[in-house]
């Protein structure tokens, strides 16, 4: 392999490992895992989030007491995302999109952007300093959740803001029956529909 496709494939792999780091802030905070979340900084850094500023055993029970007294449910979305990295340091830019639903059972949605630098220390990549901003906000009208009142629908597992959450099952099973709403002739007719051969003019 020639050095060009070299250093291009250590790129990625650094890049691929600073998304999982902030993947993994995500991910901690919306199951409050506070070892997942912790493992996405630098025990050292620094983040300035709303009116808070410490660092990350501080943040998270900031963020914790906060979203678990406001909130049923919450979603930190993580979306475009630009990295310069420079050696050992990183900046990143990251949009993110915040969905919860409220005590109250109204849903909540903001959008804006973390900032962070990161710095790889014995081979690993974690924040070193974040700080953000809120772009927008707004609320969205409450409905049922879809699919809610269906017979054993909580066999597969319920979200949960826990390590019984079903994404932490391994393996991965289904505990359901087999069952399709439209039955097989309603299934072969649906196919039929989009797949009828389109008359010649």
């Amino acid at each position: 392999m020639d050095a060009d496709r070299l250093a291009r494939l250590e790129w990625l792999l650094d890049r691929q490992d600073i998304t999982d780091c902030l993947t993994r802030f995500s991910r901690g905070m919306d199951r409050f895992d506070a070892d997942l979340f912790l493992s996405a900084f630098h025990p050292d850094a620094v983040i300035a989030a709303g009116d808070f500023v410490g660092g990350p055993v501080e943040l998270y029970a900031w963020a914790r007491d906060m979203h678990e007294q406001g909130q049923i449910a919450t979603q930190h979305h993580l979306l475009n995302n630009t990295c310069d990295i420079d050696g050992d340091t990183a900046h990143s830019e990251t949009y993110y999109l915040f969905a919860a639903r409220n005590r109250d059972n109204s849903n909540w949605i903001a959008g804006g952007r973390y900032f962070d630098r990161l710095e790889r220390r014995a081979g690993i990549w974690r924040i070193a300093l974040r700080t953000n901003v809120i772009e927008w906000s707004g609320m969205v009208p409450a409905m049922p959740i879809p699919f809610s009142d269906v017979p054993g629908i909580a066999k597969n597992g319920l979200a949960a803001r826990d390590r019984t959450d079903p994404s932490y099952l391994r393996p991965l099973t289904n505990r359901r029956q087999s069952h399709n709403p439209l039955g097989e002739s309603g299934v072969a007719r649906s196919v039929r529909r989009r797949v009828r051969p389109r008359r010649r003019s």
